[in-house]
């Protein structure tokens, strides 16, 4: 345990907390999206949605060995604690690199980070506040207008049906996507994978994965305001 707290203390510590947190995460995300793919599946508007089929497996996975929402709630305590160590560690990290940064080199730095490196930070601040709206709107339905426990499908259409929450919905994906992007390419750098072929591709791979990230969340709400996906 001390020698994990000694390497966190360092910068380099602080940096591979931050990958894996941040990986564990982007595992989250892209579960997150296949299931939310589910909402295209064909139904006949009789009985439950696939996509509620689906958020009930969820509920009940490995029910009776399991209490029920085991999970789930296991899954949530796991996001959380990744999501304060990514966060702590690039406000820490960041803190460090403005102290140690003289003001006079301040422009000539920037001007060599990418536009994703530059937006880092508010990318940051965008997607946790619309994790919070997305929780009180689709988890816990405090924001949502006709919110129906266990009616996923119903839930997703209704919700999506407002321009102006769709609208946030895909700038805020929008901009978990340049957030991943930045992230993804320079994990390999941080966890020390050092080498000509992967550095070749790393780039080009990352930009590929969060661009199919992006289409894959957004063309959920698109669908919805374009009348593909109703209620039936």
């Amino acid at each position: 345990m001390r020698r994990v707290m000694t390497l966190y203390r360092s910068s380099v510590g602080k940096k591979i907390m931050m990958a894996l947190s941040g990986l564990i995460l982007f595992g989250f995300v892209v579960g997150h999206m296949l299931g939310n793919l589910k909402a295209f599946e064909s139904w006949d508007g009789v009985g439950p949605h696939p996509l509620d089929t689906y958020g009930q497996f969820l509920r009940e996975f490995g029910y009776p060995l399991i209490p029920e929402y085991g999970l789930l709630w296991g899954v949530r305590i796991a996001l959380l604690v990744a999501v304060g160590v990514h966060i702590l560690a690039a406000v820490q990290l960041w803190s460090q690199s403005r102290s140690a940064r003289p003001d006079r080199y301040r422009k000539e730095k920037s001007q060599v980070f990418s536009y994703a490196s530059r937006t880092m930070r508010w990318g940051g601040v965008i997607v946790a506040a619309f994790v919070v709206y997305h929780i009180l709107h689709f988890t816990t339905g405090t924001v949502h207008p006709d919110f129906e426990y266990g009616s996923v499908y119903e839930n997703l259409v209704i919700g999506f049906q407002n321009p102006l929450v769709s609208g946030f919905y895909v700038l805020a994906v929008g901009a978990l996507c340049l957030h991943l992007y930045h992230g993804l390419w320079s994990v390999f750098s941080t966890l020390g994978v050092q080498n000509p072929r992967v550095d070749r591709i790393r780039r080009p791979l990352a930009a590929v994965i969060s661009a199919g990230l992006f289409v894959g969340f957004a063309v959920v709400p698109v669908a919805v305001l374009a009348g593909i996906l109703t209620l039936g």
